[in-house]
């Protein structure tokens, strides 16, 4: 059994550039946990911290209770995936698989099991005797997978290992992945700023920006609360409609349309109203309250399609649709669910209903 604790990590590389900043997490065995964030927001620079391929300024990396701060990269038993694949060019697909083992002096007999093993669970059987310029991109990243596999690690650290495929090969392994490190019942920290890879891989997401995590929760729970401003926008694709709406007597007002307002211990005069595109629907007859607007694009997504609708002349909002839906051309009439909306402290970002 083993276990991964970051204890109030941080990295400082002058006074005003900290691309970590106090994070402390914990990933258990058979634990996938994925680190999620804009380009800059210090996701790599934790892993590496983790890998030992950085110091740490402060703070702890810890595996089953031990301290490894001062352990180097070649001995903490960790097998990284990077995103450029990093196998060797002048070797074959087996030669790369086997290097860790070759370098610890396993017998020969058990570094052929070990990496027949793990070229039946990537289907690399075809290609053992191939060097990496005779393999298509999916095949190299296979090929990385199958290297760290062999080492039987404590932890696996994986750097956008899809970053570099097409979107059909990114889904095909991806999915690889996912019952991969399923069987393996080990730690994983996956790095990404792809939104689709982190909720179907993932048992919990931290989402981080600026060196900070901004949430660390399930990924449904991240999707469906979103704990402040920022996950709220990045999280999510169509992006959530975020709007600035004024408020009165525990009513919020978005042009003529009225929303009520959750308990909440102060009435502040304006509020951050969030809700997503899918969420939003066409009102019937039966709605007594509606947001009349006028449809100015449409974008086709096969099954769906992306409409923007202005309701104000500052006011837009984009709404997900099935792509046999119609309106009227002329007006569009729209339903907010009041369970499905989001509410956001405007000066802070932070989220106000609990629900």
């Amino acid at each position: 059994m083993a276990s991964l604790e970051l204890q109030n990590l941080q990295k400082q590389y002058r006074p005003d550039v900290i691309p970590v900043k106090d994070i402390s997490l914990t990933v258990d065995d058979g634990e996938f946990l994925t680190l999620l964030g804009p380009s800059g927001c210090g996701k790599s620079t934790l892993l590496r911290l983790i890998a030992g391929l950085e110091t740490p300024t402060k703070g702890r990396v810890i595996i089953s209770g031990k301290n490894i701060n001062r352990v180097p990269p070649g001995d903490r038993n960790m097998a990284m995936v990077f995103q450029s694949y990093a196998l060797y060019p002048h070797m074959t697909a087996a030669e790369n698989i086997s290097t860790s083992l070759r370098l610890r002096k396993l017998p020969q007999e058990e570094i052929n099991r070990r990496v027949t093993d793990a070229a039946n669970q990537l289907e690399l059987n075809s290609i053992l005797d191939r060097k990496p310029g005779q393999m298509s991109g999916g095949q190299r990243q296979r090929v990385a997978l199958a290297r760290a596999l062999v080492r039987d690690p404590d932890v696996f650290l994986l750097d956008e290992p899809l970053s570099n495929l097409d979107a059909l090969l990114r889904e095909q392994v991806r999915a690889q992945m996912k019952q991969l490190f399923k069987e393996q019942n080990k730690p994983v920290v996956y790095v990404t700023h792809d939104q689709t890879e982190a909720m179907t891989l993932s048992t919990k997401v931290a989402v981080l920006s600026r060196g900070s995590i901004q949430q660390l929760d399930r990924p449904s729970r991240i999707y469906s609360h979103p704990a402040n401003e920022f996950v709220a926008s990045f999280v999510g694709s169509p992006q959530m409609n975020l709007l600035t709406v004024k408020c009165e007597s525990n009513t919020a007002f978005l042009g003529n349309y009225k929303l009520p307002l959750p308990h909440l211990a102060i009435n502040p005069p304006q509020m951050l109203l969030g809700i997503r595109p899918e969420d939003i629907y066409l009102a019937t007859p039966e709605d007594s309250n509606s947001i009349a607007g006028k449809v100015f694009l449409v974008e086709q997504l096969g099954k769906e399609k992306l409409i923007s609708v202005r309701v104000e002349p500052d006011i837009t909002l984009r709404v997900l649709l099935p792509s046999d839906r119609q309106w009227d051309e002329d007006r569009i009439h729209l339903t907010l669910p009041s369970q499905k909306i989001h509410w956001f402290d405007l000066e802070t970002g932070d989220r106000c209903n609990r629900d």
